[in-house]
């Protein structure tokens, strides 16, 4: 499918994103030392679609080609950067990230706190429709910048339901 070209953690909420060259992937929690695996991320909860964020490099580069934001993969306050993942496509399915399985739980919404962290206004409307995708993790593991992402083959466990995945309910 893809790979990740970047990771990114932010130990509170508000605080800058950190570039990291690998992490690891904490079930039910997020990513080790990141907000949303700590519950100090402004968007913390016990939803699990607040664990991981992700979003498409290519949506970042059509946003500055469109409306002239250049904005920072770490602007982004998203977890892992992708490319060559059509991250609409994993709503619902659980996929592999590096070694850790995740699965989409909603595509992100772009919202106006982002605009003003990173101070772009117009940002919102610009991320409309490409904001990323949400994730839950079902299993842990490491995930390194250059890791390849991909959907899980049958039979990969999903905690959600406590069964085997079978590729014909997705």
């Amino acid at each position: 499918m893809g790979i990740i070209e970047g990771i990114y953690l932010a130990p509170i909420g508000k605080e800058p994103m950190e570039c990291a060259r690998e992490a690891e992937a904490l079930a039910g929690r997020g990513l080790r030392g990141d907000r949303y695996a700590e519950g100090a991320g402004t968007h913390s909860s016990a939803d699990p679609g607040c664990q991981i964020t992700l979003i498409a490099a290519e949506a970042l580069d059509a946003v500055a080609r469109e409306s002239g934001i250049g904005l920072r993969p770490e602007h982004s306050r998203r977890n892992l950067v992708t490319r060559g993942v059509d991250l609409t496509r994993l709503v619902g399915r659980p996929f592999r990230a590096g070694g850790a399985l995740l699965r989409g739980v909603r595509l992100n919404q772009p919202c106006l706190h982002l605009e003003g962290l990173v101070g772009a206004p117009g940002l919102k409307a610009a991320l409309d429709g490409r904001s990323g995708l949400n994730a839950e993790v079902l299993e842990g593991g490491l995930i390194r910048q250059g890791d390849r992402v991909e959907e899980a083959v049958a039979g990969a466990a999903t905690q959600a339901e406590g069964s085997a995945w079978d590729p014909g309910e997705a």
